[in-house]
């Protein structure tokens, strides 16, 4: 029998292999998310499934590359395959998760259940995408936008609701795209942020109860940078509050390598791989910066608050508010993980976020008597 050559077994390996990290990847972004958040479902199955295949693949693969190599370039492939490994993990992977969003479900508790008055309604995006949410109506004339973050609903953020509510606030908080009640393919980077944020401020200047010009968002980590990014192109949003905004295209990691060296550049380049994948795998356009989503902002006010025991989020937002100083406020909340503010501090979020807010908005004062 013919034996094959070391060239024709290096380039099948690396063929096999390059097919396992992409199937490992999809396998991660799939079955690890819906496993965690899904249990068993169907798809949960499906993507487990297809990442014992991107390991199979990987298995047969190294033993073939590592077999094609000579001598001592042995002792160099298992870690360079290794590399290629985690990085595939790293990168494919979280592309894959946020775009492949599991389903989640809005909570059963509502603002009745609060003490407040509100409505279950509807609205749709530019783009056809019908959006659900419970709106509280205003008793001060301005409205807030209230956005959630990552892989959860309006749920979670219906504290905040209450806190805002009972200043007068009117508070529109709905469920992003693919989220919750919402229409539409879920996207967990926030790239339909500036859709759906529109689409929450057109509802807010149909109500009654609102002054179109006192509207403002509030939004955490992936609201928050939705808010961020929706205010740059939207002067109808006079004022944004985000609560663990730090980032979402490579552009917002530029300040990595400065602080961490060679380890911050070597995060830039996995994240400037995992955007470029996910930019293939959405039909969204990736959204500006937000350092250069402040700058447009500006002189309109932005408060951003940081997690004190998450030191990424406080370079992260002391990076954003360097664009535009003057008019980025920043409170950076000692003893507390992400967004998590309102639970550790709660009369100083209170205080702080409506404060800022009828300073921003030019309201006469910043409370109403429930």
């Amino acid at each position: 029998m013919k034996r094959i050559g070391a060239r024709p077994r290096i380039v099948r390996g690396s063929l096999v292999f390059s097919a396992g990290c992409l199937v490992l990847g999809v396998g991660i972004g799939v079955g690890l998310p819906y496993l965690a958040k899904a249990g068993f479902h169907p798809i949960t199955v499906i993507g487990l499934a297809v990442l014992a295949a991107g390991l199979a693949l990987l298995a047969v693969s190294g033993v073939i590359l590592v077999r094609a190599a000579r001598s001592w370039r042995r002792i160099l492939v298992v870690p360079v395959l290794l590399a290629a490994v985690v990085i595939a993990a790293l990168t494919i992977g979280q592309a894959v998760a946020a775009t492949t969003v599991p389903p989640t479900t809005v909570g059963s508790t509502t603002p009745a259940d609060r003490g407040l008055a509100s409505a279950e309604v509807t609205f749709p995006t530019a783009d056809g995408v019908a959006l659900a949410g419970w709106y509280i109506p205003s008793r001060n004339h301005a409205a807030v936008v209230l956005l959630h973050g990552a892989g959860s609903t309006r749920s979670s953020v219906l504290d905040h609701a209450v806190v805002l509510a009972h200043h007068g606030y009117g508070v529109l908080l709905f469920d992003a795209r693919g989220h919750g009640r919402s229409d539409g393919r879920a996207m967990d980077f926030g790239w339909y942020g500036d859709q759906d944020v529109a689409a929450a401020v057109s509802f807010l200047q149909t109500q009654p109860d609102v002054d179109d010009k006192l509207i403002a968002a509030v939004g955490l980590s992936m609201g928050g940078e939705e808010a961020i990014g929706a205010a740059a192109g939207d002067r109808r949003i006079r004022a944004v509050v985000a609560e663990g905004a730090t980032h979402r295209v490579p552009a917002d990691r530029a300040w990595l390598s400065g602080e961490y060296g060679w380890r911050g550049t070597l995060q830039e380049g996995l994240d400037w791989l995992t955007y470029g994948v996910t930019g293939l795998l959405t039909a969204a356009d990736q959204p500006p910066a937000l350092r250069d989503a402040v700058a447009a902002t500006a002189p309109r006010k932005v408060l951003l608050i940081a997690a004190g025991d998450r030191a990424d989020e406080g370079s992260a937002a002391r990076y954003i508010q360097s664009a535009a100083a003057g008019s980025v406020d920043l409170w950076i909340v000692p003893g507390t993980g992400h967004t998590q503010a309102l639970r550790t501090h709660p009369r100083e979020w209170e205080q702080r976020v409506t404060a800022f807010l009828a300073t921003a908005l030019h309201l006469e004062g910043n409370k109403v008597s429930p």
